[in-house]
């Protein structure tokens, strides 16, 4: 104990040493972000930032918690100024690092005065009636110092008569304009702001649950926001199901984000106290609600305890310049997309069928979907996820994308079957997650682990050579997707025509398990699985079907085709436009219309709806 005292001294002198060298001073960095132009999709901020003489480097954040790698939107910072004592001070970028700024603070400076603009992306995060403000967008930070050392008092301007949500506490709130409680770096960028015209809040916090729950939402028209009864009761059993599942809770209270618009960006978010979600605008009002709330916000809920709090050491740095190890996202995001589904079953927001059809969809996909599982196993789609952001172009059956996600969830559906067939049906998942992500609750913390701290965790609480286990699963390349959880749980993949019920969270029309297509209603091919009979007739990614068997595309045309080639030798013939010439297709294809389900295995037990069932509330 008394060693570590000593450690802590010396890195605590060791970062007021650096904030010396740096030309800082250690009062508080203030950031000024004014909205009132969101409308043009433009934020001005001005920082104060108090200095000593002599060299001052900054930062704007590169590595963004969550999104896993070094992209953030520096292109979109403009109009950067440097003043001190009403003078210009010059800046020069870095020419090794074009997200690091220099400039050398005069004699006699305390405060430097930095002024920019953030444009904000066309269909991003603004729209004409709501804004989601990422602080990490939006800030710059001295050089060198961890986020967590340095301290920020943040003010936001807002559009007249607008509202807003977030889990940053409030010092302050008159008008059009809010002043927060002054805040670590590391905090204030894992809150962000959500704000809108039209806007509402509503409390999901369930009986007897001492800790706040809520859901902000902004959207872009009124009616957007009238969530129903059930949902709302759905929403509030979540909370009260994340609870049974982890035993515990670490954060002060907790905002569900929900931008609900058709021109800002569709993704989620996780942070410690909150969610940075969007969806469509309509999609409350929409009778598949319960099926988008439970795919998105169940998932980035469940990241407070897993990704936020529990976090691998390789994914957490002390500051956004620092690279990041991917190697354990199959542990940070695919234990997270096993577990939003199952509280989204558990809480009602998913039926057990629309989950067993999820878990279908994903089987399929990365089975005869997905052939680029032959030459790239699991754990390289996670170590390779910096690089993702040179993809384009479709052809995402050969190159894998964030397969760490789908494949995770069923390496850790396996996990949960696993522990309960090893352990005599004493323990579960539960059991790990309460293990696992449990303990007291000091509000917003991270607790690092490795893969031996996993492997250790799952040993001690059902023995079983856990390490070969996910060596075999991470670094296989088999064509065939990883079943085993579905089979240990009493069910099986099979095919046959019948279309789902509903479609999957990251589905969309799609001919994959027939002739080898994915083509959106306007024909644009998403992907021609490699070797599959659209393949082998020339369709390419990216190509424009504009005609089937002599007519013009559409969806419904060529379900038909492939329906009606089962009782024919004719072939299905698309007429495709590629670079500006006509391409005609001919595929050989005479096996029908082919989709995914799950089935009971009679010969074992149903643990995969045991798995499901409310654990916290009655249904």
């Amino acid at each position: 104990m008394e060693s570590r005292r000593i450690r802590s001294m010396v890195f605590l002198a060791s970062v007021l040493a650096l904030a010396a060298s740096a030309g800082l001073a250690e009062e508080a960095i203030s950031v000024t972000v004014d909205a009132t132009r969101t409308q043009q999709k433009l934020l001005h901020i001005t920082l104060v930032v108090p200095v000593k003489p002599g060299p001052l480097t900054l930062y704007y954040p590169k590595w963004i918690p969550g999104e896993h790698g070094p992209d953030g939107p520096i292109v979109n910072l403009t109009g950067l100024k440097f003043e001190a004592d009403g003078k210009i001070i010059p800046w020069q970028r870095d020419l090794l690092d074009v997200f690091t700024f220099h400039v050398e603070i005069p004699r006699g400076v305390s405060h430097l005065n930095v002024s920019y603009d953030y444009l904000e992306p066309d269909g991003v995060s603004a729209t004409d009636k709501l804004l989601v403000l990422e602080w990490n967008e939006v800030v710059l930070y001295p050089a060198d110092i961890p986020a967590e050392k340095l301290t920020y008092e943040a003010k936001l301007v807002l559009p007249d008569g607008w509202k807003f949500g977030t889990s940053l506490p409030v010092e302050n709130a008159s008008g059009n304009r809010v002043s927060f409680k002054p805040i670590s770096l590391d905090l204030l960028v894992d809150s962000p702001v959500i704000t809108g015209e039209f806007y509402r809040t509503i409390d999901l916090t369930p009986p007897g649950e001492p800790i706040h729950h809520e859901i902000d939402m902004a959207a872009d028209s009124e009616a957007a926001l009238n969530m129903s009864s059930e949902n709302q009761k759905q929403m509030t059993n979540l909370v009260a199901e994340s609870g049974k599942l982890f035993g515990a809770r670490h954060y002060r209270d907790y905002h569900f984000l929900l931008a609900l618009s058709d021109h800002v960006a569709h993704f989620g978010l996780e942070h410690h106290e909150s969610n940075n979600s969007r969806l469509p605008e309509r999609t409350l009002l929409s009778p598949s609600s319960g099926m988008s709330l439970g795919g998105l916000l169940a998932h980035e809920f469940a990241h407070s305890w897993n990704g936020k709090f529990r976090r691998p050491a390789d994914l957490t740095v002390p500051y956004y310049e620092q690279p990041m190890k991917t190697d354990l996202l199959w542990g940070y995001e695919g234990l997270t997309d096993y577990l939003g589904p199952m509280l989204a079953a558990r809480s009602g927001l998913w039926t057990p069928d629309q989950y067993h059809e999820s878990i279908a969809s994903i089987a399929a996909q990365l089975g005869p979907g997905r052939p680029g599982r032959t030459w790239r196993p699991l754990l390289d789609t996670a170590v390779g996820e910096p690089g993702l952001g040179f993809g384009r172009g479709g052809w995402l059956n050969w190159r894998r994308g964030t397969d760490y996600y789908d494949e995770g969830d069923l390496l850790w559906l396996e996990v949960a079957t696993i522990i309960h067939r090893e352990s005599g049906g004493k323990k579960s998942i539960d059991d790990f997650c309460q293990t696992f992500h449990g303990g007291p609750n000091n509000g917003p913390e991270v607790k690092t682990y490795t893969f031996d701290d996993l492997v250790k965790l799952l040993n001690a609480l059902a023995p079983s050579d856990w390490a070969a286990f996910f060596h075999t699963r991470l670094n296989s390349t088999s064509a065939e997707a990883p079943v085993g959880g579905i089979e240990n749980g009493g069910w099986k993949v099979t095919f046959n025509s019948e279309p789902p019920k509903s479609e999957g969270r990251r589905s969309g029309p799609t001919d994959v398990y027939s002739i080898g297509l994915q083509v959106n209603n306007e024909g644009v091919v998403s992907d021609s699985v490699v070797g599959s009979p659209a393949f082998e007739a020339g369709i390419s990614s990216q190509m424009k079907i504009i005609g089937v068997n002599g007519r013009v595309f559409t969806q419904d045309l060529l379900s038909e085709a492939i329906k009606s080639a089962k009782d024919t030798s004719k072939p299905i013939t698309l007429l495709g436009v590629v670079d500006d010439y006509f391409r005609t297709c001919t595929i050989n294809y005479h096996g029908g219309a082919r989709y995914p389900h799950l089935v009971r295995d009679g010969d074992k037990p149903d643990y995969l709806d045991d798995l499901i069932k409310p654990h916290a509330v009655s249904q």
